[in-house]
């Protein structure tokens, strides 16, 4: 059952620049304190759903141009939920549930912490301060996900989860563990928390695709003036942000 669900999921997402991979919700509780615990049965299927370079051209451009009178929040955000709710469509005898990475609880917490889920998932590995033997920092340090082809030149955008679907025998990819010296792992927490800007952590490996010109310029922009480089209207800028 789950490598059908994963074959029509991928076959759905990755025209659109999208990726899907597999995890079990116990894989993510097992490394959370129970505050961040998913409220599903440990087998239940999920995929943690990841935007790619390419989702850009192929997807979020051609959306905007054929919504571009319904954009009503940010674009990025209204282009990956319209999709996964038409991929939710090609699961009819499925419940499909779909948490979406800016989602919040009601009490501020996230619905789900994306970078747990992508590193348990196999998807990119989440380096954090305690994968650095010599902790050279006072102050509190930020994690941050490496994906093996991309480098930082993706997101993980939301989780999928499959209620009625119980996987007890899935097995668990381990990350591809691709800054693996003390001194590269330094530099890429050092560059994420204290140069973040400049997007320099995004290429601590060779990455095989970034992003394109045109998508650096569009993320660096506040989002207020981002509908306008994408063409859309001063009426549509308007709705869309007040």
């Amino acid at each position: 059952m789950e490598r059908r669900v994963a074959e029509q999921l991928r076959s759905a997402l990755g025209p659109l620049g999208l990726e899907a991979h597999a995890l079990k919700v116990g894989w993510y509780n097992a490394v959370l304190q129970p505050a961040f615990h998913l409220p599903y049965p440990d087998d239940t299927l999920a995929f943690v759903v990841l935007s790619t370079p390419s989702m850009f051209d192929k997807a979020l451009k051609p959306f905007v141009s054929k919504e571009r009178l319904k954009i009503i929040r940010d674009p990025v955000d209204q282009c990956v939920s319209h999709h996964l709710s038409r991929v939710k469509e090609k699961f009819p005898d499925q419940r499909v549930d779909i948490m979406f990475d800016y989602e919040l609880l009601p009490s501020r917490k996230p619905k789900f912490l994306a970078q747990t889920a992508a590193h348990v998932a196999g998807a990119a590995y989440y380096y954090q301060r305690k994968d650095v033997k010599l902790d050279p920092w006072g102050k509190k340090i930020f994690g941050v996900c490496i994906h093996p082809k991309y480098g930082g030149w993706f997101a993980i955008r939301a989780l999928l989860l499959f209620p009625a679907i119980q996987v007890p025998f899935l097995e668990q990819p381990p990350p591809v563990d691709c800054v693996s010296s003390e001194e590269k792992r330094i530099e890429l927490l050092e560059q994420f928390n204290f140069h973040w800007q400049d997007g320099r952590y995004r290429d601590i490996i060779e990455v095989k695709e970034r992003y394109s010109e045109e998508q650096k310029t569009y993320f660096a922009t506040p989002p207020a003036e981002r509908l306008r480089l994408l063409g859309l209207s001063q009426e549509a800028q308007r709705i869309a942000f007040h």
